[in-house]
């Protein structure tokens, strides 16, 4: 058996489809059908059973699932270790963030990089899913989760500071919140200490609006449905908020910076880490 035929195998067991597997390997439905056939006959197993909920492992699929998922772990880190050594930055470089931070904190960044580096192309894949950096989802990562996972790379950059914003023209808000209507992450997102801050602080208003999108937060803020905790480098730079005066601002947060210790020779990688340290990081 190659990579090839354990590729398909190992995306057929994680999606529980034919359709799930060829999403995710980018081929069409009857290839990935085909070249399941074609693996089950070569062997002589089947690794597969079919049944109403979907494709489940046989135990003969299940046997060798450890061993293929080997295969992947091995095949991945060749491609890490060949892309981290090129002879000039140049090339695709994907990179992983939410979308304000994207907007209003790693744009000069990436302008300066591409000023630089004109063959480098930086590719943002913007929003709150948590790339596994081992597989190559995303290159490099920012955000405010600190990365937990073996192998990766990481330091914090900085600390952005958090304000609390309402509607230009919108009246104070009471001190325990009564009639005040709160715009927070939604409930993926709901431990977020802004989001314990806020609620803490006005006990008596009620949630009116969630999103995962800051940028959303903030237009619906600035179209007067409520308060909202907001980075300062966003909400500052939104027309129709104004910034709340606080004895006590809302918490902080972290931004830190990983990336597989595989690429940390790519040239490409490195000459973004090493200006967003540059730009952004606090020293």
């Amino acid at each position: 058996m190659d990579w090839s035929d354990m590729r398909i195998f190992l995306a057929i067991a994680r999606s529980g489809s034919l359709g799930g597997a060829a999403r995710e390997l980018g081929v069409s439905h009857p290839t990935v059908g085909r070249r399941l056939q074609v693996l089950e006959q070569a062997s002589g197993q089947a690794f597969f059973l079919r049944t109403a909920q979907g494709l489940v492992l046989t135990d003969s699929g299940e046997r060798i699932l450890g061993l293929a998922q080997d295969m992947e772990h091995s095949a991945l880190a060749i491609e890490r270790r060949l892309a981290g050594h090129g002879d000039q930055p140049e090339g695709l470089l994907r990179i992983s963030s939410a979308e304000w931070f994207a907007c209003h904190v790693l744009s000069p960044v990436l302008s300066e990089l591409v000023h630089r580096y004109p063959l480098i192309v930086p590719e943002v894949i913007a929003g709150h899913r948590l790339f596994d950096l081992a597989r190559r989802d995303a290159d490099i990562a920012f955000r405010i989760v600190p990365f937990t996972e073996p192998d990766i790379v990481h330091r914090k950059l900085t600390t952005l500071s958090y304000g609390l914003y309402a509607a230009l023209h919108a009246p104070a808000p009471q001190r325990d919140g009564e009639g005040l209507g709160l715009i927070l992450m939604n409930i993926a997102q709901s431990h977020y200490p802004d989001v314990q801050w806020l609620q803490q602080r006005y006990p008596l208003a009620r949630t009116v609006f969630t999103s995962s999108s800051r940028t959303v937060q903030a237009q619906m803020c600035a179209k007067g449905l409520g308060v909202a905790v907001l980075p300062r480098v966003l909400g500052d730079s939104v027309s129709g908020l104004r910034l709340l005066d606080e004895d006590e601002p809302p918490p902080g947060r972290d931004i830190w910076m990983g990336y597989h210790q595989d690429l940390r020779q790519m040239d490409r990688l490195r000459a973004l880490a090493d200006l967003a340290s540059n730009m952004i990081g606090a020293g």
